[in-house]
Order: structure tokens, then C-alpha cells, then sequence
């Protein structure tokens, strides 16, 4: 019986990995810019269909999709920006929800009609493989799609540790004015910001989609647990999102193998309530 949790915690943490990536997006556009992307999860489907297409017609593998569409999210994020987004930053939080909720809608209704309702798969040739290590079995797709996540998410830490861009956007982040003060292109800085949220949400979709089925109306669900994950771990901070990410991923599992599969949101909102109770700033949130 212990082997049995053992295996749906690593299952967990795998999984969460991959929520950490995409909650990490929404996490670096919030902490930079201080807006809220209300249509986070359905740009992490628009990858999962994407790379769902790519897979069909060409047999590309998701783990070779992951650069080239995170380059391409990176992209729209930059271009959204500076064509609507840029307007928005600043004004008030209802202003931002309105636009970007009708952005989601928008997208979900293309997926809708391109697609239809019907959930698409990527079969991949070692989808029903697993390595056996002791007491673990564990899943090689779910395995190859955590440890990207984790080496994506290590490359944004050092992305905004050691690059002169990186400095420059923590520098916005710390002093806002300071940072324009000293020369800085803040709007050009945000546009950057905003393009690196999408492509971490796009490379989690193009990851997601090796463990999940794509359906337009997964949009919603993915940001509200990109919101979740946040939260627990803290506005703004791009560790705790990580965390957050497993947390969710761990709880997920255990209460999809204990109680019942319908029941793993409950957890999570569980979870969501009492982190906001004894820990309002989220786990590795700063102190205000």
C-alpha cells in the first residue's frame, strides 16, 4: 500500500511540474506589470491544439515543439502587448478583466470552430511506456514533460538573474521609476515581459498535451488553476509558483486515488482557502 501512494505522489509531483510552468507565465506578467491575464489557459490550449496539428500531419515529437512554439508565443505575447495590452497597463482591474476575458472567449470559440467539441490526443510512441525504479513506475511522457518543465523554468531563473535584460525587468519591478529615471524602455521591458508569460504558457501546452487530452474547454479550468497555484505560492514570486504547481499537482493525485477523480478541485480550493487563511501572501510571498 505504500509503494501504491508512493507512486500517485511521484505521479503528483511530475504533473505539477508542468502546472508550475504554466502558472510560472502568469506569475512573471503579475509580478512585472501588475496585469492579470485572464485568458492564461486558453493560450496554454491554442499550444496544445498546435501541437496537436504539428504532431498529425508532420509526426513531430511535443519535446521537439517546445522551443519553436514557446518562440512563437514569445511573439504574439510581444506583439499583443504593444498593439492592446500596453493600453490597459495601469487602469483599473475591471478594464483589464473585460479585455482579456473577451479575448478568451474569442479563442475559445475559434477553437470551437476549427475544432469542434471533440477532445483530441497525441498518441506518441512511448505514451504506455514507463521506467521501473524500485518501488516507483514511472510514465516516460509524464517523465520527459516534468523534467522540460523544470529545465525551462531553471533557464527563466537564469534569464532574469544573469542577462542585462533581466536586470532591467527586476530593476521595473523593485523601482518603476527609478527604472525610467536611469533610461530605461519600460513599455519595451513589459512587451518582453508579457511575450516570456506566453511562452512559458505556450511550452506548458505543447508539455500538457503528453499527458492530456486538448479540448477548447480546458481554457478556463487552466487559468483558474494557473490562479490557484499563484496564490498558494505567492503573487509575483516565481519559486513559489513551482511549489504551488507540485502542491497542486500532489493533492490532485491524492485525492483522485483516495476520495474520487471529481473530487481533485475540491482539494485544491481546499488548499487554496487554507493557505489564504494562514498565510495570506502565499508561501513564498513577501510580507506587505
Amino acid at each position: 500500500m505504500f509503494s501504491l501512494y508512493l507512486n500517485v505522489i511521484s505521479q503528483g509531483i511530475l504533473t505539477g511540474l508542468i502546472y508550475g510552468l504554466m502558472a510560472l507565465g502568469l506569475s512573471v506578467i503579475f509580478g512585472v506589470m501588475r496585469v492579470v491575464n485572464f485568458a492564461h489557459g486558453e493560450f496554454a490550449v491554442v499550444a496544445m491544439y498546435a501541437t496537436f496539428l504539428v504532431f498529425r500531419y508532420y509526426g513531430l515529437d511535443p519535446l521537439l515543439m517546445i522551443l519553436p512554439l514557446a518562440g512563437l508565443f514569445f511573439v504574439v505575447g510581444y506583439a499583443l502587448h504593444v498593439t492592446m495590452v500596453d493600453r490597459f497597463v495601469g487602469r483599473a482591474e475591471h478594464e483589464q478583466f473585460i479585455l482579456l476575458v473577451g479575448l478568451a472567449i474569442i479563442m475559445v470559440n475559434g477553437l470551437l470552430m476549427i475544432f469542434g467539441p471533440d477532445a483530441r490526443a497525441v498518441n506518441l510512441p512511448y505514451g504506455l511506456d514507463s521506467y521501473l525504479v524500485g518501488p516507483l513506475i514511472i510514465p516516460k511522457a509524464r517523465l520527459y514533460a516534468a523534467v522540460a518543465a523544470l529545465v525551462l523554468a531553471c533557464g527563466l531563473f537564469v534569464f532574469l538573474r544573469y542577462t542585462r535584460t533581466g536586470t532591467a525587468i527586476r530593476a521595473c519591478v523593485d523601482n518603476l521609476v527609478g527604472a525610467g529615471v536611469v533610461g530605461l524602455n519600460v513599455k519595451r521591458l513589459y512587451a518582453i515581459t508579457f511575450g516570456i508569460g506566453l511562452a512559458c504558457v505556450g511550452a506548458a501546452g505543447t508539455l500538457m498535451v503528453m499527458i492530456a487530452d486538448a479540448e477548447p474547454s480546458l481554457g478556463s479550468a487552466y487559468t483558474l488553476l494557473a490562479f490557484i497555484i499563484v496564490i498558494i505560492g505567492g503573487l509575483g514570486s516565481m519559486t513559489g509558483a513551482l511549489v504551488g504547481g507540485v502542491l497542486i499537482g500532489v493533492s490532485e493525485a491524492l485525492a483522485g486515488f483516495v476520495i474520487a477523480p471529481s473530487m481533485k478541485s475540491m482539494f485544491s480550493f481546499a488548499l487554496l482557502a487554507a493557505i489564504l487563511v494562514l498565510r495570506p501572501q502565499g508561501l513564498m510571498g513577501r510580507q506587505t
